[in-house]
């Protein structure tokens, strides 16, 4: 809504720019024009309205990189406004609002661009080989796993190398904060254990919050821009890159068939449950699998550092699965609704809540990033 608003005002900006067109050919009386406009002059007040509606149309159009044509505007605008400052003073303050919102859509653009940069380590060749999850690779893992993955429908079917999904759903920092909508898009590799999540977090209307996490050769990595221009939080340390692993473990609810990676070693925790303990990068981490009685997944919890104002500490994080949230994409059935729920000593936090919209398996290439390129 915002960004059709802010599309509108600018192209009303525009269309005022016409005036001065209009009166330098003499084709209509401006009468809030007193000063005289040569042709000249006329037709850069043409060119000016001209690439004002041109941004607007890339706003509606949501075009990555509408600010450089509003920011072009801008500097022509401004520059007719002191030349006719007498009738046109007002436009200084139209000029600085579209010139706010280039700012921020300069941030928007370098944010993007910086994900984009980041999905490109993620790209999967076209020649990747694929493989079958075969029944017999199965055969060595507790029952509950086994059931699992059977009914998941990852048995048969092509191993996931790679996973690229959308999620939608809400956040808060802090167990009395309010609930914001978060949209993200994520690509996450299995061979080699890695996924890069990037997200757009509306903590109020026009302002926003662009997340990238990451992880990669077992380093984690937390990127934070407030309206993708001022960064507020950069992530980075063993505890990072324990809580990423975490993270990567207990998303192979997405992609089931990275349980029979050599990375993972699975063992039986008590009746429809399992121990998943992965190594990767000389970094070690586990956490408990919970299943229904029909064999499907019902939840995780693991160790995770949680971050503090006196140092991080290890506390249990929570994964619960929506009952009935299994959904098939591409014949593969995954829980789509989940909530993450920090059990600290001063009571149980739980500060996401997300469902997965759209799942693609083995993507050639890149993938989608949403990233803030929507924002404004």
């Amino acid at each position: 809504m915002i960004r059709i608003i802010f599309a509108i005002a600018v192209m009303i900006h525009g269309l005022v720019h016409l005036m001065g067109f209009v009166k330098a050919f003499r084709l209509a009386g401006i009468k809030e024009l007193a000063m005289d406009i040569s042709r000249p002059a006329g037709a850069l007040w043409l060119a000016v309205s001209l690439l004002f509606l041109a941004t607007a149309a890339q706003v509606v159009l949501k075009h990555d990189a509408w600010w450089m044509t509003a920011a072009v505007a801008v500097v022509l605008s401004q520059a007719l406004v002191v030349l006719y400052w007498h009738d046109a003073k007002f436009g200084t303050i139209a000029n600085t609002a579209v010139l706010c919102g280039a700012v921020i859509g300069f941030g928007m653009w370098s944010f993007n661009a910086g994900s984009r940069t980041e999905l490109a380590r993620f790209a999967v060749p076209a020649s990747a080989e694929r493989k079958v999850l075969a029944r017999e690779a199965v055969t060595g893992l507790p029952p509950v796993v086994r059931r699992w993955l059977e009914r998941s429908g990852a048995v048969g079917r092509d191993v996931a190398g790679s996973v690229s999904l959308r999620q939608k759903g809400m956040m808060r920092t802090a167990p009395d904060g309010k609930w914001m909508p978060v949209t993200a898009d994520q690509r996450i590799l299995t061979g080699s254990p890695a996924f890069i999540w990037v997200a757009e977090v509306r903590a109020a209307p026009g302002i926003f919050l662009s997340a990238r996490d990451t992880y990669r050769e077992g380093i984690g990595r937390m990127y934070i821009r407030a309206l993708s221009l001022f960064p507020v939080a950069d992530a980075r340390g063993k505890e990072i890159d324990q809580g990423a692993m975490v993270r990567y473990l207990a998303e192979i609810a997405w992609a089931p068939s990275a349980a029979v990676n050599g990375y993972i070693r699975w063992e039986e925790a008590g009746p429809n449950e399992a121990k998943a303990t992965m190594t990767w990068g000389g970094i070690t981490a586990s956490g408990v699998f919970t299943f229904d009685a029909g064999g499907g997944m019902s939840g995780f919890r693991a160790r995770r550092y949680y971050d503090r104002k006196g140092g991080a500490t290890l506390e249990e994080w929570v994964i619960r699965i929506e009952p009935d949230s299994l959904r098939e994409f591409e014949g593969v059935r995954i829980p789509s609704r989940f909530s993450v729920t920090w059990r600290l000593k001063e009571g149980d936090f739980t500060w996401y809540k997300m469902e997965i919209t759209d799942i693609r398996y083995n993507e050639q290439g890149g993938a989608r990033v949403a990233g803030s390129i929507n924002s404004l």
